[in-house]
């Protein structure tokens, strides 16, 4: 067997993961084609590092200390199909711009913000979005109001914690029940909040496996 065919029959997170496309701009997208899954945040909410530990890939997104870094919807996707002849990747992870950063020039932010609501709006393969929230801080009022967009956009969407090692254990499952009472009501949020630590690696099989299930797909 070729070692592509291989490397294309291992399950989802036991592949190596590659960088394919920055999109600054609706045109630029990537044909609809595998599913979608895109992770949403506060800028330095660790997006980047999520996405690195999931895959087992350091230095793939890319991480920095200065906030608004990521400004381009960014594409990964699993090493091994070269898109022709039907051989398209299983999915697609998406990592969009970060939000909430106020330093950002407003000419800068309101491109960010359009390119956001246009992909979230018109991306069709877009199952779900993993909506991250910094465990020392909570879900504030720019989170709220990505939630809200979402909601009045249908689209999917999943609360993830991050950086839960940066506070006490105790007071990691007093915020999952708080954030949990929060999302209640909200039409498009699944109902289950995930509390990860990119750092110390707690919490990613729990996300993997919710991944896996949303897209259909063995972790």
């Amino acid at each position: 067997m070729p070692a592509e065919d291989m490397n294309n029959d291992r399950p989802l997170f036991g592949r190596p993961w590659i960088f394919i496309r920055g999109v600054p701009s609706m045109k630029f997208l990537p044909p609809e084609g595998p599913l979608e899954v895109a992770f949403a945040g506060r800028s330095n909410v660790g997006k980047s590092s999520l996405i690195n530990a999931l895959v087992g890939r350091k230095g793939l997104a890319r991480t920095s200390n200065t906030p608004g870094r990521t400004q381009e919807l960014n594409y990964f996707v699993p090493e091994g199909y070269s898109g022709e002849g039907g051989d398209l990747p299983p999915m697609a992870i998406v990592d969009m711009p970060g939000y909430g950063y106020a330093q950002a020039p407003k000419e800068q932010v309101d491109t960010w913000t359009k390119l956001v609501f246009d992909y979230l709006r018109g991306r069709a393969t877009l199952k779900r979005v993993y909506v991250l929230i910094d465990s020392r801080h909570g879900v504030k009022k720019n989170d709220e109001e990505v939630l809200d967009l979402l909601d009045k956009a249908a689209v999917s969407y999943q609360i993830v914690l991050t950086k839960t090692d940066k506070i006490k254990e105790a007071g990691v499952d007093r915020l999952i029940s708080e954030t949990t009472e929060k999302i209640r009501k909200r039409p498009a949020a699944y109902p289950f909040v995930l509390a990860t630590s990119s750092e110390k690696g707690k919490g990613l099989d729990d996300l993997r496996q919710a991944i896996s299930e949303t897209v259909g797909q063995p972790v």
